[in-house]
């Protein structure tokens, strides 16, 4: 018996036209950007900063992110898609198998980390009101609170499940086991949206959906997680000094967060056709603990060359 039960089988985002659909995943990074401008604009006032700065910040910010977290995905998870569908590595539609709008579907955080902080590296050069520790420092608070949204998006699209289980954590993923071809053949139903409805609220198809394992709900764990990410952080900013110490924050951010995915990568199916298992870790673990260790250089070593306003 599983104590939290249930079968995950969600409309994930709504069909305008053809094959063009606003994916609800979409929708949870563009909660993710407003709440964290939302949160930078509270430190930018807060510390009496010019709030004209703000709006470049978030520019930098939000394309960082997406071309970091999507480049990151396909060179650290699919690097086969650069010669099978190139033009889908920057776009987001897929050219595979005819012309198809698919968002971007593949996105990695340790991509978006890297992206992150190089984008901060040329914004600082041209916006020259603060250190680059100051911003970093700062930055990774909405930045925190962001991952939460991103990985319950990854939960609507079914995607990063967990591994199966049999403990008393376990989630049935019916639109990752099915596909909506396989779907659409095993029910006779040819519309597969009601197809998908079909096999958890039709007794019929009880067969199918018996099929479907149970895996960790990984996405939800990751999620969870973050959420003490961000309050760890914020208050550390708040209510001690060390958001006056140039790297403290921006090192317990890297600490924090690739901690929690580090651990979580023991109950997650690996990323990619070809994945890294070098003594029992996988590639997330190994991408992980470089941020780690370089965390905690920040946090402990690093000492700012000299004072920056």
């Amino acid at each position: 018996m599983h104590f939290l039960e249930f079968d995950w089988n969600p409309l994930t985002g709504i069909d305008i036209v053809g094959n063009f659909k606003i994916h609800f995943y979409s929708l949870m990074w563009v909660l993710a950007f407003i709440i964290g401008w939302n949160i930078m604009k509270r430190i930018f006032k807060r510390e009496q900063v010019n709030i004209e700065y703000l709006d470049p910040l978030f520019i930098y910010t939000v394309l960082a992110t997406m071309l970091g977290a999507r480049l990151g995905h396909v060179i650290f998870y699919q690097p086969e898609l650069f010669k099978e569908d190139f033009f889908s590595v920057f776009l987001p539609f897929s050219f595979q198998n005819g012309f198809e709008f698919t968002g971007f579907q593949g996105l990695a955080s340790h991509g978006a980390a890297i992206g992150i902080v190089v984008a901060m590296y040329f914004y600082r050069k041209k916006y020259h009101y603060k250190s680059l520790m100051w911003i970093l420092d700062r930055i990774v608070i909405p930045v925190a609170s962001g991952a939460v949204f991103i990985r319950i998006g990854n939960f609507i699209n079914s995607e990063i499940n967990g591994v199966i289980t049999d403990s008393d954590f376990g989630v049935r993923f019916v639109q990752d086991y099915y596909n909506k071809y396989r779907i659409v053949k095993e029910t006779g139903i040819a519309d597969y949206k009601e197809a998908y409805q079909a096999v958890t609220n039709n007794p019929q198809f009880q067969n199918l959906l018996e099929a479907v394992p149970y895996r960790h709900p990984a996405q939800l764990y990751e999620a969870f997680s973050y959420i003490f990410v961000f309050l760890i952080l914020l208050f550390f900013y708040l209510k001690t000094n060390k958001g006056n110490q140039p790297g403290f924050l921006f090192g317990l951010f890297l600490v924090l967060l690739w901690a929690v995915r580090f651990f979580v990568e023991f109950v997650k199916i690996p990323q990619g056709e070809e994945y890294i298992d070098w003594f029992g870790l996988k590639t997330g673990q190994w991408l992980s603990i470089p941020f780690i260790l370089i965390g905690l250089y920040f946090m402990f070593i690093y000492k700012q060359k000299k004072p920056v306003n």
